[in-house]
């Protein structure tokens, strides 16, 4: 039977790999894969991996040296690895390219409303028996306009739900899909026109700090920014800039472009030293969540059983359908390659 490290391990991951387990003979591990115990999956055939492990030059070197073959990534994100590096080893990526794009998407929605309506200020306030309207006032969504940015499955998905709302789309992805039931448009027509813009897009080189403060500069005042993709899409300090000179009317975030080090863990006893992050939560016009939107019985049922399809059909020497080359991962092809299944999230 071969032997599997799983790194940075949370209970519900013991819950429901547990379930599928009879493959393989899994070890979990509570650290997070990073340079300094890599080494814990010396003798192991394969590793399972996750969206803030530290997958550098070092750890794939590590990896392949100690017998290591295969990373499955439970989670369709890949931008924390280091692929030259895995092309290099000859380590295969493997990935979770869809487990529940419904989650992520009504997680979205879920943010703008809470924003938009302040449920998060109301909750707080009737609680302590305060049931003032007062700071309270949204807007109807029915009418508004929302610019989606990246139209793969989560982004399509949102966008139905905007549409059920009665908003306007406005959408853009560098790689269109054929005959959309929305409208394309650019980015500048976006950040002029939307009241609302969610972002559904991976990060990559083209999209760090896709929203910063040139960005910010060029939106309509007022603007709602959504997002529950990846931290590194929009740059902290302009958004905390933006949010301050009131330019923003608030932001929905499930990530934050420094989370490696914080995000599904408790720190609440902790002196937290990012001080950006600490201004950003302490506005009452953000809501942060913690990289839950991808949380959902469906969701963590379907990640268990891909993950491990991943591996089983690596090790019988089967096609892979969920692998990640080398040259998507350095965003040469577009969405059409026909070496994987790469997909925007």
């Amino acid at each position: 039977m071969k032997k599997v490290a799983f790194f940075d391990t949370k209970e519900y991951d013991r819950t429901w790999f547990g379930r599928l387990e009879k493959s393989f003979e899994i070890k979990f591990f509570k650290e997070k894969l990073s340079p300094e115990n890599a080494d814990l999956a010396n003798g192991f055939d394969g590793a399972v991996a996750f969206v803030n492990d530290t997958i550098s030059g070092d750890v794939i070197r590590t990896l392949t040296e100690g017998g290591t073959k295969v990373l499955a990534m439970r989670c369709s994100g890949y931008n924390n690895i280091n692929f030259k590096a895995a092309h290099d080893c000859g380590l295969t990526v493997l990935r979770v390219p869809v487990y529940s794009p419904y989650a992520v998407a009504e997680h979205a929605m879920a943010l703008l409303l809470t924003v938009n309506r302040k449920i998060h200020k109301a909750y707080n306030r009737t609680r302590d028996f305060n049931f003032s309207l007062r700071g309270l006032t949204g807007f109807d969504l029915n009418g508004k306009t929302v610019g989606v940015i990246g139209t793969g499955k989560i982004g399509r998905i949102f966008i139905k739900i905007c549409k059920g709302f009665g908003m306007k789309v406005l959408a853009y992805d560098p790689y269109p899909i054929d005959n959309p039931d929305f409208e394309y448009t650019t980015l500048d027509e976006i950040y002029r026109e939307s009241d609302a813009i969610s972002l559904h897009c991976p990060l990559t080189d083209d999209s760090h700090h896709l929203l910063g403060a040139e960005a910010f500069g060029r939106m309509k005042k007022n603007v709602i920014i959504i997002n529950t993709s990846r931290g590194g899409l929009i740059d902290s300090e302009a958004l905390l800039s933006a949010l301050k000179e009131r330019k923003i009317a608030g932001a929905g975030l499930d990530v934050y472009e420094e989370e490696t080090e914080l995000f599904f863990e408790d720190h609440s006893q902790q002196i937290v030293n990012d001080d950006i992050l600490a201004r950003i939560v302490s506005l009452p016009n953000v809501v942060l969540t913690s990289h839950q939107a991808f949380l959902t019985a469906e969701a963590l049922k379907n990640i268990a059983e891909i993950t491990i399809g991943n591996l089983e059909d690596f090790f019988a020497g089967r096609t892979l359908k969920n692998v990640v080359c080398y040259d998507c991962a350095e965003g040469v092809p577009t969405t059409d390659c026909t070496k994987c299944n790469k997909d925007n999230p």
